[in-house]
């Protein structure tokens, strides 16, 4: 059955880095675009980064309060996307979920989340 697992989550101090993964199974990984979003209490659940599905060339993009911060990045091979973040503020603490999509559609499969809390 269709699977992702985020991991990699976990408490971190302002000014600090954490590195999501999320492992694909079950679907035609590199056929999807994927997606890292977030939901902090009480907000709406929100992109943060996508990469387009596997091909010659992917292209991403980051939503604008994490650009210059955050780094997306797919391996179709290991049917993996990941989630560098750098220069953690206390804004950025929400679950973060890998969510699989098929174009720019609404994400088809998500994953259960991973708790990110950025907290002196």
């Amino acid at each position: 059955q269709v699977q992702l697992v985020e991991s990699g989550g976990g408490l971190v101090q302002p000014g600090g880095s954490l590195r999501l993964s999320c492992a694909a199974s079950g679907f035609t990984f590199s056929a999807y675009a994927m997606g890292w979003y977030r939901q902090a209490p009480g907000k709406q659940r929100e992109l943060v980064a996508r990469i387009t599905n596997g091909g010659t060339t992917t292209y991403a993009d980051y939503t604008d309060y994490v650009k210059g911060r955050f780094a997306i990045s797919r391996d179709n091979a290991k049917h993996t996307v990941d989630l560098q973040m750098n220069d953690l503020k206390a804004e950025d603490t929400a679950v973060y979920y890998c969510g699989a999509a098929l174009g720019n559609m609404t994400p088809r499969y998500w994953g259960q989340g991973t708790q990110v809390t950025v907290s002196s």
